[in-house]
Parts: C-alpha cells; sequence; structure tokens
C-alpha cells in the first residue's frame, strides 16, 4: 500500500471514529443539491439517454 493510499485510509478511519464522516458527506450533500449540481446532473444524464436512443435507432 503506497504512502497516499494509507493516509488516505487513515484520515478516513479517524473520521469514521469521530462520526464526521456522515456528518460531512450530509453538509457535502446539502450545498450540491443547493447550487443545483444534482439537477444539472440529471438533466445532462436524460440528454445523454436521448442522444443515445437515437442514435441506435
Amino acid at each position: 500500500m503506497s504512502k497516499d493510499s494509507q493516509m488516505r485510509a487513515a484520515i478516513n478511519q479517524k473520521l469514521i471514529e469521530m462520526g464526521e464522516r456522515e456528518r460531512l458527506k450530509e453538509l457535502l450533500r446539502a450545498k450540491l443539491v443547493e447550487c443545483g449540481w444534482k439537477d444539472q446532473l440529471k438533466a445532462h444524464c436524460k440528454e445523454n439517454d436521448q442522444r443515445k436512443t437515437l442514435t441506435h435507432k
């Protein structure tokens, strides 16, 4: 395991132990929703699906 991987694993473990990992995930999720990222991604996926459907007909 590389030093970078070890550091990530250690940080992740500490965040889990402290209960901060879930709090940070929820904060990030709320910020993404707030800025419209989720809706933009959903619209982008729909557009791609429609393009694929049209090209395979």
